[in-house]
Order: structure tokens, then sequence, then C-alpha cells
């Protein structure tokens, strides 16, 4: 049975995808079928297809075209960056945000096989990494510091900017690590206008999160790396493997339509209008009894400093798997958390954050999206209240 796009509130995990956009994306790929690397003319046409693409993505995003290199999704753009230090002579360490996608902390975790330590930059308890927390916990040592942009299961938005100007100023005249961004749950949910930061050296992109296919990311790097994995050069020797050239061209295009930037009114005006549909949503759900939301400071703090695509509540003395059971029989999508760690017990970002157990386990995650309506979101409220009232 189709799910109701109205009452899909799972956009974290994966948004509903644009259909005419794939559709279109296909045909083209379908009329440049050969392999972009090949040097004849059908090889040339599909070259031509691939860079489109490649500048399309690059204009949106306010970087040059040559900074953007084409992978299988976030969790590769994540990884290539951070194995690249596996080439560095010295030995050092690696400094990872508390709340990173486990793309990022388990992987980094997994270097410690390879001799490199894996240090855990702390989060406040509002799900917050600030530039104090980076210096605090970087070193002489460290070779690679990565801070996601927006947080997947809070919303939190990171001050990137400022712990990229707190590196550079930390580093002046010395080595400097390479500074990470997962900004994987940032597009098309808030303005990127940091890329061309001085500090920060690459951020990882996804396409399955704003309407495109999965199996497509972009990373991209702010100047030339030598890069550990290796193969058939594709992409600048950055990232081999025949190019996806359906993904690409789908990419650029979910990019064009829902990147937010004052250039573009009307997805301007959709971020606006979630903004005060969300602060809303909270305020109604904060009205329930027994519902918290998480962080609890987000009632106070300013809504500048959380996406208002992700909201992180909880429900007392009702198990977080319990409420998303109960919605989906009202063919309400909710989760519990990251789809990644959907099969794991543990909630690691709301551990990092000082999230006690018993709140953990009765927490849930709503996410929204471009089809999400207002309608639609007091359907949702309206089945949490219903839920609610059969366990009081």
């Amino acid at each position: 049975m189709p799910v109701n796009p109205e009452l899909y509130f799972d956009w974290a995990a994966t948004a509903i995808p644009d259909q005419d956009i794939l559709q279109e994306a296909l045909k083209e790929s379908l009329d440049a079928w050969a392999n972009p690397s090949s040097v004849h003319a059908a090889g040339k046409e599909a070259r031509a297809a691939l860079e489109k693409a490649r500048d399309a993505c690059a204009k949106v995003l306010g970087c040059q075209s040559k900074q953007i290199f084409f992978t299988s999704g976030g969790t590769e753009s994540d990884h290539i960056p951070l194995l690249a230090i596996l080439n560095r002579p010295e030995k050092g360490n690696v400094a990872v945000s508390s709340i990173e996608h486990p793309a990022l902390r388990e992987m980094a975790d997994e270097l410690k096989k390879c001799g490199i330590e894996c240090k855990l930059i702390p989060a406040d308890k509002n799900g917050f990494i600030t530039p104090e927390a980076v210096l605090q916990t970087v070193d002489a040592k460290t070779l690679f510091v990565s801070v996601m942009s927006v947080n997947n299961e809070t919303g939190a938005v990171q001050p990137i900017q400022k712990i990229a100007a707190a590196l550079e100023e930390q580093y002046k005249g010395k080595r400097k690590p390479r500074f990470h961004v997962d900004c994987v749950q940032a597009l098309g949910k808030i303005p990127i206008d940091f890329l061309n930061e001085p500090g920060i050296d690459s951020a990882a992109f996804s396409a399955h999160k704003i309407c495109g296919p999965r199996g497509i990311g972009i990373l991209y790097l702010k100047k030339e790396e030598e890069i550990f994995l290796r193969g058939g050069g594709q992409e600048g020797g950055v990232r081999s493997g025949t190019e996806n050239l359906f993904g690409a061209l789908a990419f650029a295009k979910c990019l064009e339509r829902h990147a937010i930037s004052v250039g573009k009114p009307e997805s301007a005006a959709r971020f606006e209008e979630q903004k005060a549909w969300t602060a809303d949503f909270i305020k109604e759900l904060l009205a329930i009894k027994g519902c918290e939301i998480i962080p609890a400071a987000r009632g106070v703090l300013s809504q500048e400093n959380f996406s208002p695509w992700v909201v992180q509540a909880s429900f007392q003395k009702i198990p977080g798997q319990v409420m998303l059971r109960a919605l989906d029989a009202k063919g309400i999508c909710v989760s519990t958390g990251s789809a990644c760690s959907s099969k794991k017990a543990s909630r690691p970002i709301l551990e990092a954050m000082g999230v006690p157990a018993a709140q953990r386990e009765t927490s849930v995650r709503f996410s929204f999206g471009p089809k999400t309506t207002r309608q639609g979101m007091q359907a949702l409220l309206d089945a949490i209240k219903e839920v609610c009232a059969a366990f009081n």
C-alpha cells in the first residue's frame, strides 16, 4: 500500500524521490550511454553530460567545478578524505565529534588498527560542538578533524565557520589538520555558504536526502590531496570506478530545485514556512503530558540553532519502538533515529549529549521535507495524542 507523502516523517533517512527529475536524468543518461572515460565520439558525449552536471553542482554550491567529485554517496564522501591520512608519513590522531554519523565515527575508530588514535570531541548537553571543545581535543599530532554541519537526530546546526576559524588561528604557522564537514543533513535543509571558508578542506553530500536517487554523492575538496584508495583514476584520481552518469545528472537537477539560497526565493520561502510550522509543532508536542523535546533547550534557544526539518522528542513510559509501530499502524512513518543504526539498541548521539537511558529509550525522531504539509503535521500531532492517551 503506497505511503501518503503527507504522512511520511522520516525524510532524514531518505527523501521521497522527485520522479520527474529521475525520469529526465535517466533519459539523458540513456542517450549518452557510453563510458565517460572513452575517447571516441560516444564517450565524449557522455563526458560532456557528466561535466555539465558537475558544473551545475558547483554553481549551486558556490565553488569551482574542479572541486566537485562524484562518489557513491555520503559514506564514501566521508571515507575518502579520512582515509587519505593513511598516506601521511607521520602517525598521529584524528578528532571526530561525538555526535558524528557512524560513517565517520565508526570508520575513524577502525583506524586504531593502523596505529592512528581516534579522539572524540565532546558535545554539550544541547548537542552542540563548540570551537573550544575542538581546540581542547586536538593537539600537534592531529591529522584530521570532522564535525558535521547538521545533526541527523536532533537537528542541531553546528558552528562550522567558527570552528574553521578557530582551527586556522590555533595552527597559524604550523601544519593544520584537515577539517572535514559532513553536510548530508544540511543540503537542501539550511543555506550552505561556507565551502570557501579558508579552514574547510572537504565536505560530503548525498543525493537521496534531497529527493535524488540512492547511490550518488559528492565530495568537495578545496584543493588536491593524495588519496589512499586507488583504481582506474576516474574523477581526477579521487574516486576510481566508472562514473554514475544518471546519478550525477539527477543530483545536479535536485540541487538546482532544492538547495536553499537567497537567490532562490521559492526555496527560501519554503524554508521560512517550515520554521513556523516546526515551531508550532514543538509547542503542541510540549503540551502533551509526558513529552519532552531533546534537547530541552530547543524551546528556549533561537530557531537558527536548529534545522526546522528535524525534531527529536521523548514520550514518558512509551518506548520509541512502540510509538513507531503505533504510528505506523495509522499510516504514519517516523523513526527512532538514524536509519543506519535502526537495528542497534544504542543511541550514541543521545548518549554523547548525556541524555538519560530511560529518555533515550522513549525518544522518536520526526523529520520533514518538501512534500510535508501543515495538514500532515497536524495529523501527526493528532495521532501522537491518541497514542499517548492510550498509555495514560
